[in-house]
């Protein structure tokens, strides 16, 4: 899963970045509302953890840009202020949760699981399953039918990103983004690579097969009757 972090202390924003990371999240991060902008016009992000008072555009202002185009990333307020009209105003503005600092990170990774789960359709729980294959993204594991699975971090974040739109077509470049940060380039052949190693231990073990290349378009997971 990929996150942006968006909070104008450097130390705060070092520290988000270096916990999240550890949480096997992919990661970027900037300081500003002008920064952010461009990250949001060049990626996708399954959530977005942003600071209200940031410097050139403010939380609020490129909260509210990002809901009049459209753009429905799930996204969690960081901010100094407890007042109750600052809250609603945060909420109106689009937010979808709200969160006062000082802050536990363990709290923050709690609602930020609720939201990316929300903004995935609201699977039950922090386990994703498709057919016998078993996902628990809280624990960071992997299973199918009954088995564990020993997967990389790269493999499992791949793996998660498919199982969140099971069914659907996720096209490299969107497997990319979920897994790799900004720098990622779309043009090499690393998804290719980490799907190889994925099939290895997910599909070559078991008969019925879960992973398929759709030609042209990228892979989908799901289970054929």
């Amino acid at each position: 899963m990929r996150v942006l972090i968006v909070e104008d202390e450097p130390a705060l924003n070092r520290l988000l970045e270096k916990q999240l990371t550890a949480a096997h999240y992919s990661v970027d991060a900037c300081l500003n509302g002008r920064d952010a902008q461009d990250y949001l016009a060049c990626a996708q992000y399954d959530a977005v953890v942003l600071d209200i008072m940031l410097p050139g555009v403010s939380g609020l202002e490129l909260l509210r840009g990002m809901r009049g185009r459209g753009d429905k990333t799930p996204v969690l307020l960081l901010t100094a202020r407890d007042s109750i009209e600052d809250r609603v105003r945060g909420l109106d503005a689009g937010a979808d949760d709200y969160l006062v600092k000082p802050f536990a990170f363990d709290e923050l990774a709690a609602r930020l699981r609720v939201l990316i789960r929300r903004g995935a359709g609201g699977r039950a729980g922090d386990v994703i399953t498709v057919g016998d294959l078993a996902l628990d993204t809280a624990a960071h594991t992997a299973s199918r039918a009954g088995q564990p699975l020993k997967l990389s971090n790269r493999e499992f974040a791949i793996l998660e990103c498919l199982a969140s739109h099971a069914g659907a077509v996720v096209s490299r470049e969107r497997i990319g983004q979920c897994v790799w940060n900004y720098d990622y380039e779309g043009g090499s052949n690393m998804v290719d690579v980490y799907i190889r190693y994925l099939r290895r231990k997910v599909d070559d073990p078991f008969e019925k097969k879960l992973i398929h290349t759709v030609r042209g378009a990228g892979y989908t997971l799901r289970e054929d009757v």
